[in-house]
């Protein structure tokens, strides 16, 4: 995947700091966006330098993100849909797709990231059940106390929490306690979707995972932590782990691997086994 061109600084919306780079950004580009600066494009350049199918992580997740939102708004019923990390607007988005299912599903999403904010907002501008917030999502009572989650989110009923590629970008080892957090604040029948950047505990791919560990936290992002999934599931206690796919797995798979469309005819790339998705409820 070569690194298109995107915004122009001079394009940057007020508040909006274009010579320093954004996860949400980042992102955006590797799934196709334009909504980058040459700053973000700096940081895809070292990464597919060091991991030339690095994007295919991000379409996995991205995959995972619309299959387990199709999921749940079919199969369980649940009308509220809280989605810590949003990022940028792209086709697809969680409150697309569910309410193709779920009309008027309640959905929330939350983000701290001005051009996220920006572009949401303007996107949201004319929905009647979808809502957008400034919060951080690791400060879990951030969120779960803001005014506008709380009038649209009633936590006496079950939620779907949405916290897909976020934690990775955490520093440190609190994980586990900022998604205790959360996780305690949902009520019985809530289900949790959620990835994370994986070191599948093979050596080949380990190295893939180090490779680009080592430009995300050693370079001007800061962080962005491949963990296993040990590790992972550990940030998810107290959950029943959904069945994965056909196979029979249960709890962390590859992204690609959670139920995928249909099948797989193409032998996936070794990248897109290096971020993990889970689907669990709590009982």
């Amino acid at each position: 995947m070569s690194v298109s061109s995107g915004t122009s600084p001079s394009q940057a919306p007020v508040g909006i700091d274009p010579d320093r780079p954004s996860i949400a950004r980042v992102y955006d580009g590797f799934l196709g966006g334009k909504d980058h600066y040459a700053v973000d494009r700096v940081v895809m350049g070292k990464v597919l330098e060091a991991v030339p199918e690095a994007a295919d992580i991000a379409r996995g997740n991205r995959g995972f993100l619309n299959r387990a939102c199709r999921f749940l708004a079919a199969q369980t019923g649940v009308q509220q849909f809280l989605d810590c990390g949003s990022g940028l607007p792209t086709a697809e988005n969680t409150h697309q797709i569910v309410h193709r299912l779920q009309p008027e599903a309640q959905v929330v999403y939350v983000d701290n990231d001005p051009v996220v904010l920006a572009h949401g907002r303007a996107l949201l501008a004319d929905e009647e059940f979808t809502h957008m917030i400034e919060a951080d999502i690791f400060k879990p009572r951030a969120v779960l106390e803001n005014p506008v989650v709380l009038t649209n989110i009633d936590f006496a009923e079950p939620v779907v929490l949405l916290h897909v590629g976020t934690l990775h970008h955490l520093v440190g080892d609190d994980g586990p306690a900022v998604m205790g957090e959360y996780i305690d604040a949902l009520a019985s029948g809530s289900y949790v979707v959620f990835s994370h950047f994986l070191d599948p505990e093979v050596p080949e791919l380990t190295d893939i995972a180090k490779r680009i560990e080592d430009v995300l936290v050693r370079g001007p992002l800061g962080a962005g932590a491949f963990r296993t999934r040990a590790e992972i599931e550990a940030m998810l206690p107290g959950l029943e782990f959904i069945q994965a796919n056909g196979e029979g797995d249960i709890g962390l798979v590859p992204c690609s691997e959670w139920w995928p469309d249909g099948p797989v005819l193409r032998n996936p790339s070794p990248a897109s086994r290096c971020i993990g998705g889970i689907v669990a409820r709590k009982p």
